[in-house]
């Protein structure tokens, strides 16, 4: 989709901008692709630079705020002759940390991306066009996310937290937390399941809280679990018995603790010891390339590594069944997704659509 806005700041008869997508769906550590459009309107004007911007909702102590989280410039100065079109192509690299947003085809609720372009005249700067953008899971991501599913948790929403995890090099000013309902046989030893997941270009830290008391930058939150996963082992890990071993062993040190009278000096942090993942990434794990089935050109990407699909024939029931089950909370993911321009357009001061 795309929308046309003419530049609020510039007048009557200013240029108009579309940002036209090659594909809105991609992945973390890949590039979006499209153009820049630009239309010139009743008379000549010097642009002085087009940027392009990654938007999305953070949650923070003081509510939510829409932040701009990654940049591209994709021009400089330049003279816009009267009546003059020009397309300015570009490769807006996806950070390895962007949250995800969709799965198998679902928008996850709570969640919210798009692509922002900003044009700049005569030191007055507007905002133009917005595009969705989808970002789906890393096959690491999806496998894990999948064997929850598979396990029986349930999803229950999704949100981005203002802030850093101790022990975990971030290059983002926040992180994702992805809530799960526990399924029946965790009963009384825990009542919610947040995931986090900070990707790097050679995999993923994992990190599982149980029963959130805190934000990760208190002292007294209640984290139990933090794990490293390779990319390269995403397709030859039986990651419904890793996951099952990851819950089982932070549920016992949880309810260990719990029944040692409780945190009198604040859960440990996630650095201590006792929180690395042996045997995860580790030799032992096959280690094909990125161009092996399900990552990179090799299954899932078009041309250049463009994200092409969802891959529904990979995951089997496990997500599937999530997004089915929680239908209600899919829905309104979407349809919150359908009003984020709204969102956006009432961050900006309001503006009209062609």
């Amino acid at each position: 989709m795309v929308f046309k806005k003419m530049m609020r700041a510039f007048g009557v008869g200013g240029p108009t901008v579309d940002t036209v997508l090659a594909n809105p769906n991609t992945r973390p550590g890949l590039a979006l692709e499209g153009q820049v459009r630009i239309a010139g309107g009743d008379h000549d004007v010097t642009i002085e630079g087009i940027v392009l911007g990654l938007v999305t909702r953070v949650e923070s102590e003081h509510g939510d705020n829409l932040i701009e989280f990654h940049r591209l410039p994709v021009s400089g100065p330049f003279q816009l002759r009267k009546g003059e079109n020009r397309d300015l192509p570009f490769s807006f690299p996806m950070p390895w940390e962007t949250p995800i947003t969709d799965v198998y085809g679902q928008r996850l609720h709570g969640m919210t991306m798009g692509l922002r372009t900003e044009l700049a005249v005569a030191k007055a700067v507007d905002k133009g066009d917005l595009d969705h953008v989808a970002v789906h899971p890393l096959p690491s991501q999806e496998k894990i996310l999948d064997a929850f599913a598979r396990l029986g948790f349930r999803f229950k929403n999704a949100d981005l937290e203002h802030g850093a995890i101790y022990g975990v090099r971030m290059t983002l000013p926040f992180y994702q937390e992805i809530e799960f309902y526990p399924p029946p046989q965790y009963a009384g030893a825990i009542n919610e399941v947040e995931v986090t997941f900070i990707a790097d270009p050679e995999g993923v830290e994992v990190v599982l809280e149980f029963d959130k008391r805190g934000g990760f930058l208190q002292p007294g939150h209640d984290t139990y679990g933090r794990f490293r996963v390779a990319h390269a082992d995403a397709d030859t890990t039986d990651w419904t018995a890793v996951v099952e071993q990851w819950i089982s062993e932070a549920a016992g040190r949880y309810q260990g603790l719990r029944s040692a009278g409780g945190f009198p000096h604040g859960a440990p942090g996630h650095g201590a010891p006792g929180y690395g993942a042996p045997g995860y990434g580790a030799p032992g794990y096959g280690a094909p390339g990125h161009g092996a089935p399900g990552y990179g050109h090799g299954g899932g990407y078009g041309h250049h590594g463009h994200y092409a699909g969802h891959g529904h024939g990979r995951g089997g029931m496990g997500m599937g069944a999530m997004a089915a089950g929680v239908a209600g909370g899919v829905v309104g993911g979407m349809i919150l997704g359908e009003a984020m321009e709204d969102a956006f357009e009432g961050d900006d001061g309001g503006g009209e659509e062609e």
